[in-house]
Order: C-alpha cells, then structure tokens, then sequence
C-alpha cells in the first residue's frame, strides 16, 4: 500500500496517479466513491473567470488523448475503482458532456448499474465567450451502484425532509429530485487557494448525507483541493484523496488543518 503523502487522523492523501494507488488498496475496501475525473479540455481554448478573458489549459493532466484514449483511460480508472468498493458500494462521476457520455458507457462497461443522472445547476455559471452557444451552466453527475443485485445505501428520509435551504429547487417534505441547484464554490472555500474545477461544500454535503452513513470509507481518485475529503471528515466519515500535483495536495492540507467545524454544525445536525 502506497505511504500517505499527508495523515491525520480520518483524513489521508496520497501523491501519485490514480491507477497505482488505487491498485495498492485492499479489495472491497471503500463504501463510497466520488470522482471529479479531468475534462481533458486544456486545447488552447478559453473560458469566462471573475469576466475576464482566460485560458481552458489546465496542465497536462488535462489534455486530450483522442476519443479512443480518452475513453480507454476512463474505463481504466472505473475498473480500478470497481475493485476497491465494496459490493454494495456506490460511485459518483461529475463531468461536462465532454467527457460524462464516456464515463456513462464506461461504467456500464465495468458492470456497474446506474442508479441517476443527476442535473447540477450551477445559478452563478459563468457566461458564454463566443454568443455562439447556449451558456453552459449545468454539469451532469452520475450515480452507479457496483453491483446488480446489492443493496446501497441511500438516506431517503434525509433527503426529503432535511433542512436543503441552499437549493431553491428543493421543496420542503417532498421527495428529492435529480435537478439540484447548488452555486459554485464560496470565496472562503478558495481562501487558501483555488482548483480549477473545485466542487462547493455543499455540492459533497448532499452526495455524502445521500449515499453513506458515519464511519465509511470515501475515495476521491481526483481528490484536487480535497473539498470531498472537507466534506467527509466534517460529517463523521474516513477520507482517502489521490491526486498527481503535490500544489493541490498541499492546498488540501491547509484547507484541513484550517477548518471551521462549526461549517456544518450551526445548518444541521444529522446522525447519519
């Protein structure tokens, strides 16, 4: 098993790539995984930040092998992943359509069924450059089960009836849906410093109330500023985040060791 780049307590990160530490990891070993693959957008293009002009390219790590690679790639690391969760396990993959249709197919691929497609809304997306194209303002998260016939874990009492005030979308005492409308990251969550595809809090609030319970292991194979690993050790759960670039290890470090535990506590107090 790979040394941890960074323990303390129920929260571990690993520098290397994904495939090896994942292969390093027991069989049947995480209850839950959340993967924010890359894009493989960095093609010289741009993109809208803060209404500045900037551009797409976000390293190497995020260029495009072709359709065929980059397929073969996402089906590698989904297989990887298969292999560590337990058979009742869950997944959930996030992603644009640039690279969600390929991760869909790969996990149907790998056997896994898929439970929902869920819609995140994005109110404060950013707008579109060119006028020639509807403003993106959504992305797509996946939500599989990795084995046909298990029984997952899903916190449906929670999920209709918890206290979801950030979401306009979400009505009290009535069954969640899959279209969630949730803002982009808040500027104190990029305080020590910012991904260029950070999640919000809140966004892995919801994912890790909806499909774990206290005490479970969580994998993020793409953990990047580690707002899963925030997220899973504020609400009770152990965290194990993968990434490539020591600047975004280290960047979850400092968001860790500088948490607010009162984040969660003064919204809710759930025992799930």
């Amino acid at each position: 098993m790979f040394e941890p780049y960074y323990k303390e307590k129920k929260f571990s990160l690993y520098h290397g790539n994904c495939l090896e530490v994942l292969n390093s990891l027991p069989e049947n070993f995480a209850d839950m995984i959340f993967a924010d693959p890359p894009y493989l957008l960095s093609n010289g293009g741009f993109s809208v930040h803060a209404g500045k002009r900037v551009s797409v390219n976000k390293g190497d790590w995020d260029k495009s092998g072709g359709v065929e690679k980059d397929f073969e790639f996402h089906l590698e690391w989904i297989n990887a992943c298969k292999r560590v969760l337990r058979p009742e396990g869950t997944i959930w993959i996030s992603g644009t359509y640039h690279s969600i249709y390929q991760c869909g197919f790969a996990l149907q691929k790998a056997g896994f069924r898929i439970l929902n497609d869920i819609s995140w809304f994005k109110p404060n997306a950013a707008p579109n450059l060119s006028c020639r194209f509807f403003t993106a303002s959504h992305e797509t998260i996946l939500w599989a089960r990795k084995e046909k016939d298990s029984k997952h874990t899903f916190n449906y009492d929670l999920m209709k009836n918890g206290n979801w005030s950030e979401d306009p979308l979400k009505k009290p005492n009535l069954q969640m849906r899959s279209v969630w409308s949730i803002g982009t990251p808040k500027p104190d969550e990029k305080k020590f410093g910012k991904h260029p595809t950070q999640k919000p809090l809140d966004l892995l609030k919801r994912i890790i109330l909806a499909s774990t319970r206290k005490g479970d292991i969580i994998i993020d194979p793409f953990t990047g500023s580690s707002t899963t690993g925030i997220a899973s050790f504020l609400l009770g759960r152990r965290f194990h985040g993968i990434d490539l670039e020591k600047k975004y290890l280290d960047l979850s470090i400092k968001r860790f060791e500088n948490l607010d535990k009162n984040y969660f506590n003064k919204q809710s107090d759930f025992n799930f």
